[in-house]
């Protein structure tokens, strides 16, 4: 079993898809554009889409989603989303509210829906079939989490996704208790740009390198959330950092192995 990463990018191009993450064929780890490279057997499929934060690039293929697979999925159950009661009541707020797109938690029926919000709180782990998803903390501009997904093996370690965050110490205290096999890690900015960095809790190459000196050992790091025309300018900064870290880009279309 694996991650797929279908989108890492901080926005779009060509060739750049936002964040989103298919775990083992049946959960979505956030929805940003890259679900659109699904193909629609695929998509139906999911039955779990867990949210880190409610902004667009993260969000915007949930209501797609909903409308591609209702009929598929006549009869299965709703797709579960989960994430803090905040992502979801800004999703009801202005994504389901009639006017940006349909209510899909009412359609094609009150009674049976094909999208059912479920909230969640940081520290709270999740059953999604045979996984485990611990929430993790996350500082960012509206309310965030992270995730740690558990390997079957419990030796293998975790794979890890911070989500959009600035630098956080929550999150390295409670690293710092578990084993890591991986660490998806966001760095949206180059260092010119860390009074940007710092003003929308994104973190840059010297912040980066600050986080990870929390971590007692070094492991395999995957930079994500670069912004389109700007990966060898920020992982050239990225490359002066921490050498017990093993680190490179995020790649659309990678798979990343968990056992």
């Amino acid at each position: 079993m694996s991650i797929r990463v279908l989108g890492c990018s901080g926005a779009i191009a060509a060739g750049c898809r936002t964040t989103a993450f298919l775990l083992d064929e049946h959960v979505l780890i956030d929805a940003g554009t890259g679900v659109g490279d699904l193909t629609l057997d695929e998509m139906s499929r999911i039955d779990h889409i867990v949210l880190s934060h409610s902004h667009l690039d993260h969000v915007l293929s949930v209501p797609l989603l909903a409308d591609s697979v209702m009929r598929s999925r006549a009869g299965r159950g709703p797709v579960l989303v989960h994430a803090l009661p905040a992502t979801l009541d800004a999703m009801r707020k202005h994504l389901f509210n009639g006017v940006i797109w349909p209510d899909f938690t009412r359609l094609p029926s009150a009674g049976q829906p094909v999208l059912a919000l479920q909230p969640f709180e940081i520290g709270d782990v999740l059953q999604l079939g045979a996984r485990r998803v611990e929430v993790l903390s996350a500082l960012h501009t509206v309310p965030a989490v992270g995730f740690a997904v558990f390997a079957s093996d419990a030796d293998a370690g975790a794979w890890v996704f911070t989500g959009d965050t600035s630098p956080n110490p929550a999150l390295w205290q409670r690293l710092q208790s578990l084993k890591v096999h991986s660490l998806v890690i966001e760095t949206a900015f180059g260092d010119d740009e860390a009074p940007l960095a710092a003003k929308s809790r994104h973190l840059h190459p010297a912040a980066l390198g600050r986080e990870l000196q929390q971590l007692a050992q070094g492991v395999q790091v995957y930079i994500t959330h670069i912004k389109p025309g700007e990966m060898d300018a920020v992982m050239g900064e990225i490359s002066r950092l921490d050498p017990r870290h093993q680190i490179q880009a995020l790649v659309t279309g990678q798979a990343m192995p968990l056992a």
